[in-house]
């Protein structure tokens, strides 16, 4: 339980320190705010990465009379339970609140059912928060599929440009791939706030919410996965080498490092949902700063690091992605609701040594899918290559991620 006097105090330390914050960079999304008067807006994303920011460039834009702004990641609210709404609820009224603004409410439990009273009160809400779950399809049951929901990732390559008012090349984007988009890591090149950044994400967002005890062998995963990305993985080959007693244990970790957004598992593109399911997956990390200055790995790995920064890009715009393998590997096929949109090939640098390799996945995929076109993203090729009636655009990463 916690007293209203102490709920009070927190609520308006909080909104003084939101309010401090620097404006940022605006970012390259636009909230779905038409249809806050029926739906809740989720913001959801990995931890630090412009979330708070976000929210703030909202919150600006509004008359601060008529918003109510709290973080339930407070320590003075780690008492935060159900009963506690009713508090929360004579502030609100004390304000003459009409939008709230809940920052990492999924850690109170019941709180569906909390925004859904407060929608059918007629308020605007919007709710952020650090775990993929915010998203998930069983929210979408209980809140009765009246939300939004948006996704905030790190800088991308052209909000980097921005920030850093530098031009498009393969310069910048070799600096790019070296630094990531985490806003405060572009801004101030500390590595200490990446490895503090790796550690929160573990404990804060896994460790303390799943209450794991081996953390040990989970950070040892999680170094593994970071030093290994691109490449396939599958649960039962990893028990062994990282001595982790069960199969089951690893695939609850994947789905924990997963919902905090540090990793993402792209699966074997297939008809039978259950062979996505049993088929290695691929590992990407969320970036490229992070698979820099932690991982493990001594080898320079830009092929790798090339393909990781593509995922991103294309993770922005879809949930809907593969890779397929064929008698033939082909790096990404996009897809909406069901329907290809982009098959892409991945190849840092292009050579009469390796072309005969990368177009054999690449047009078998197209085949499959009976695409007529597609693209093979490399760091500084071009060339458009045609062969049967296929044609294929290869294009400047750099170029790319700007189009």
């Amino acid at each position: 339980m916690i007293l209203e006097n102490v709920l009070s105090r927190v609520v308006e330390q909080q909104m003084k320190r939101l309010l401090l914050r620097d404006y940022g960079l605006k970012r390259e999304l636009i909230p779905a705010t038409q249809s806050l008067s029926s739906h809740a807006l989720i913001i959801s994303g990995v931890r630090r990465c412009g979330k708070s920011t976000f929210l703030m460039q909202m919150i600006k834009q509004m008359d601060e009379k008529s918003l109510f702004y709290i973080n339930f990641e407070s320590p003075h609210l780690y008492e935060f339970s159900l009963p506690d709404f009713i508090r929360l609820d004579n502030l609100i009224a004390i304000k003459g609140a009409n939008t709230l603004f809940f920052d990492e409410l999924q850690l109170i439990e019941g709180w569906e059912m909390y925004v859904r009273q407060k929608l059918d009160e007629g308020f605007h809400v919007i709710i952020t928060g650090s775990n993929a779950s915010l998203l998930s399809n069983e929210l979408g049951t209980r809140l009765t599929g009246r939300h939004i929901t948006q996704e905030i990732f790190p800088f991308s390559y052209s909000e980097f440009l921005t920030f850093k008012k530098i031009k498009p090349s393969s310069v910048s984007l070799k600096t790019y791939m070296l630094n990531g988009g985490f806003p405060e890591f572009v801004k101030t090149g500390d590595e200490e706030q990446l490895t503090t950044l790796f550690d929160d994400i573990l404990i804060r967002d896994i460790v303390t919410r799943y209450g794991i005890k081996d953390i040990k062998s989970l950070k040892h995963l999680a170094l593994y996965l970071i030093s290994n990305i691109g490449n396939r993985v599958t649960a039962t080959k990893l028990k062994q080498p990282l001595s982790i007693g069960a199969t089951s244990t690893i695939l609850t970790w994947f789905s924990h490092l997963e919902r905090s957004y540090l990793v993402s598992f792209l699966p074997m593109y297939s008809h039978s949902i259950k062979a996505q399911l049993i088929n290695p997956k691929k590992i990407y990390f969320i970036d490229l700063g992070l698979v820099n200055f932690i991982s493990n790995t001594l080898t320079e790995d830009t092929g790798r690091k090339l393909e990781n920064l593509i995922f991103l890009h294309l993770r922005r715009k879809y949930t809907e992605l593969y890779y397929f393998d064929e008698k033939g590997e082909c790096d990404f096929v996009a897809m909406k609701n069901g329907n290809v949109k982009e098959i892409l090939q991945v190849c840092y640098e292009l050579t009469s040594d390796n072309l005969k390799r990368e177009l054999n996945g690449l047009l078998l995929a197209m085949k499959f899918f009976n695409m007529q076109k597609a693209t093979m993203v490399t760091f500084n090729n071009t060339d458009i290559i045609k062969q049967e009636d296929f044609e294929i655009d290869v294009i400047p990463a750099w170029k790319w991620l700007l189009m």
